[in-house]
């Protein structure tokens, strides 16, 4: 099996700006990228912290699913994403084993990476996401 990675921690956020700023002149970490991704409906601003990425997500919509699942709270944690080599592998192995899938085929994630998510219940209750990166 291939050596696993952290790619990013997404927290959603109340105030996208507010929370980049705070990281950014705060904590001294670095805005390594900005991104709005319509099929998710959210904008996304990616934190530098080292090998692995802190993403800020902001719901495009006040209806959205990750909007109602913020609730009150000015952030909160949505999703852990781990670095995988080939997703359909992946994704095909964790289906035979018995876990269960949120997205049985990779879509098209933020910056051009290919992504799958992992069900809550399978994995202790947390959303997992898997990622392939992109070649850019």
């Amino acid at each position: 099996m291939a050596e696993r990675t952290l790619d990013h921690v997404a927290l959603v956020v109340a105030d996208l700006e507010a929370t980049a700023r705070w990281y950014v002149e705060a904590l001294g970490f670095r805005e390594a990228y900005r991104e709005t991704v319509a099929e998710q409906g959210v904008r996304i601003v990616g934190i530098d912290a080292g090998s692995a990425v802190i993403e800020l997500l902001e719901p495009l919509s006040k209806d959205s699913p990750i909007e109602r699942f913020r609730g009150d709270a000015k952030s909160r944690l949505h999703h852990i994403a781990y670095r995988v080599d080939d997703i359909a592998v992946e994704l095909a192995r964790l289906k035979a084993s018995g876990l269960r899938l949120i997205d049985e085929t990779p879509r098209k994630g933020a910056h051009g990476n290919t992504i799958a998510f992992l069900h809550p219940k399978s994995t202790g209750g947390v959303l997992t996401e898997l990622c392939e990166r992109s070649e850019r």
